[in-house]
């Protein structure tokens, strides 16, 4: 699922679940325990495996597992973001290739995001699929790109190519392909020299507005749980999935 490396104290955790990296219950519960376990690093480097960051929820899993199943997953996938977007260390976004929908999410949950310049997308469709977004989602990309951006990002429906995701400020920089890696690294060094104490209170504050906002609209994301499980979002997830799997036929 996870490939764990340390290198003077900076961690890369390389996501490797399946070939999509797609977000199920047992991946979100084994990044969040990696996430939280990365807070002795100096910094983290979040980066995916291939051609895919990750491709965001296995929606499958959802139709296969039932009302019981989502409820478990949505909680799961809000801590898996939550410790994330709550470590105080560095985290860097190595982003090699294709980051969809929850994909998107785990790369705007980091302070820099590095893209491989090629063909890859970076977005949030959901609607496009029929899913609200839970509010831990809607205000990490509103803490990375302002109303603005997560109003273009969430009512447009649009998985960006690199060089736009750039212009628009998604990302920061792009970054030949076979010099990601390095370029991230470098990054959290460098952002580890900074003093920790300094870093962790700085990143406080900037998310903190997040967060207030996340606890104010509980009622919010239990409509959404609600909405995750009935008959006419789970129709919409089914046609979607049965529209993907005739493209690769």
């Amino acid at each position: 699922m996870l490939d764990i490396t340390d290198r003077d104290g900076v961690r890369t955790l390389r996501m490797a679940h399946g070939k999509a990296s797609a977000l199920d219950l047992q991946f979100c519960e084994a990044l969040t325990s990696a996430f939280r376990e990365s807070s002795s690093a100096v910094a983290v480097v979040l980066t995916g495996t291939g051609r895919i960051f990750s491709a965001g929820v296995d929606l499958p899993k959802i139709l296969e597992g039932g009302e019981s199943y989502t409820r478990r997953f949505l909680g799961a996938m809000d801590e898996c973001f939550r410790s994330l977007f709550e470590l105080e260390r560095p985290v860097v976004a190595a982003i090699n290739g294709h980051a969809i929908a929850g994909g998107c999410i785990l790369a705007c949950a980091c302070d820099v995001r590095l893209m491989a310049d090629g063909d890859a997308t970076i977005g949030v469709p959901e609607l496009a699929v029929g899913v609200p977004l839970p509010a831990l989602p809607f205000e990490i990309l509103r803490h990375a790109g302002g109303d603005p951006l997560v109003r273009r990002l969430v009512m447009g429906c649009e998985n960006l190519p690199a060089d736009q995701a750039l212009r628009i400020g998604l990302v920061d920089r792009l970054i030949p392909a076979a010099e990601l890696d390095s370029a991230a690294l470098s990054e959290a060094r460098r952002l580890a020299s900074v003093p920790p104490s300094s870093f962790a209170l700085a990143k406080r504050q900037l998310r903190a507005p997040a967060l207030e906002r996340v606890a104010g609209l509980k009622a919010h994301d239990e409509r959404v749980v609600r909405e995750w499980m009935s008959a006419e979002v789970r129709a919409s997830i089914a046609a979607f999935v049965e529209k993907k799997l005739r493209r690769k036929e």
